[in-house]
């Protein structure tokens, strides 16, 4: 930063209005990711299959139940290719928060469009989610980076477990309109699918709604980087993907926590967004059912971020997410004694308390190894792997589930990202990390 512009003061105020993000953009990972595009998409696509039970997206066999983890899969390429380039567009943009603003609305438009989903267009769905999944992950990199200009190092874990904690309170008074509506359509006159459909374009009316909190509540900062003079800064962002991951090698210890986080979060949101498909295919919980359960999940994880930032500052933020690994191995575990609906609310409240907290520990983590002025570029490839976005996970599931047949083994494979992310993390040096980024220890 230049230094006849000194740094902003940190507000109260703007920090709620940051956390107002979170509420407005939980809507879509939790109605519509979580819970609605999944199931209602396989139904969509079982309904076009052939007479082998197949359908053929872009002329490939694919089994309807394995289309959703395909998508989300295809989703996630996509960021890895968009994601590096706009955080770097982001942190030499003199206008951050417009960013935030054209990157939300362009999902928040997709994901109103959802509504037009009827039978047979399953192609439409997925094209619609893609370009909503990838403007989410886009804002949410932004948002993220948003972070280290709202709070002082030593208050992250907490803004950050408060910011998660009301998006998870945000996208649980969604889900719990929906689940109104969807308790009320035969009376309102609605059949089932034009109730899931008026929720998916609800997630995103709400938002658009409630972005404009942030949007007129958080403040742009001068880049701490700038582009030199007729440089184009959409063109800078392309080449400095290259440039952020060959610099990264100068922050081994940055790069080893962000890898471990790739692999363990994968299967994080691998679990979160395969939820609703499990338990609707495989375990046949009616909607209703199946949308209390989530709705639970929302309340429970508020609480368990709650609980997490306590553990943080109890045995520090590192040894609370380790911790919550552990926790994420044992649950998977016992994937084979999840056989009725009673089971899936049981195991939907474990898996809600370590949720909430090992993803709000581990961004405030991430945010103390990140050098200052390349905020929004780091996130970008941390973002690769957050909110209802992951890529291996989900393939290593649709394709046990294609092969074997069986939705329990296709679960259990996840193990295998927890018990890596957990090896790969243990060997991360939070102390190192932070100096070697120029930041306070």
């Amino acid at each position: 930063m230049p230094a006849n512009q000194p740094e902003m003061p940190y507000s109260k105020r703007e920090q709620r209005a940051w956390y107002m993000y979170d509420f407005a953009n939980s809507a879509f990972a939790s109605t519509v990711v979580t819970l609605f595009l999944g199931p209602y998409l396989t139904v969509l696509a079982k309904s076009a299959a052939d007479s082998g039970g197949h359908i053929y997206p872009l002329g490939i066999q694919v089994d309807p139940r394995s289309y959703w983890s395909y998508l989300i899969s295809i989703s996630v390429l996509t960021q890895v290719v968009f994601l590096p380039m706009l955080g770097a567009v982001a942190d030499y943009s003199t206008n951050k928060k417009g960013l935030l603003g054209a990157l939300t609305y362009l999902g928040a438009g997709a994901t109103v469009a959802m509504f037009a989903l009827q039978d047979g267009l399953y192609l439409l769905g997925g094209a619609l989610f893609l370009i909503s999944n990838l403007a989410f992950g886009a804002a949410v990199v932004v948002y993220n980076s948003f972070l280290n200009d709202v709070a002082p190092e030593e208050q992250r874990d907490s803004v950050s477990s408060t910011g998660w904690g009301i998006g998870y309170l945000g996208g649980g008074i969604m889900l719990g309109l929906n689940l109104l509506l969807y308790q009320n359509a035969a009376k309102l006159g609605l059949s089932d699918a034009t109730a899931v459909r008026i929720s998916l374009g609800s997630a995103g009316a709400w938002w658009a709604f409630f972005a404009l909190i942030p949007m007129f509540g958080l403040r742009n900062r001068p880049p701490q980087r700038q582009a030199a003079a007729g440089e184009n800064v959409v063109a800078k962002g392309f080449t400095q993907i290259y440039h952020t991951l060959r610099g990264m090698g100068h922050y081994p210890q940055t790069l080893t926590f962000l890898i471990a986080y790739l692999i363990y979060n994968d299967a994080i949101q691998a679990v979160i967004t395969l939820a609703g498909q499990y338990g609707s295919d495989y375990l046949k919980i009616p909607l209703e059912s199946l949308t209390l359960a989530i709705l639970m999940v929302q309340f429970v994880a508020f609480g368990g971020a709650v609980l997490f930032n306590y553990l943080a500052k109890w045995m520090t933020a590192y040894r609370a997410v380790l911790l919550s690994l552990g926790i994420w191995t044992v649950l998977m575990c016992g994937v084979f004694l999840v056989k009725t609906t009673a089971h899936y609310f049981v195991a939907a409240a474990l898996v809600a308390v370590v949720m909430g907290g090992s993803q709000a520990l581990s961004r405030s983590l991430y945010s103390v190894m990140i050098p200052k002025g390349k905020e929004a570029e780091y996130f970008s490839l941390y973002e690769i792997s957050d909110k209802g976005t992951s890529w291996l996970a989900p393939l290593l599931f649709g394709l046990m589930l294609q092969f074997t047949g069986n939705y329990q083994f296709a679960i259990l494979s996840l193990i295998v990202f927890f018990v890596a992310g957990l090896i790969v993390l243990s060997r991360v040096d939070v102390k190192r990390a932070t100096l070697e980024a120029g930041n306070q220890a």
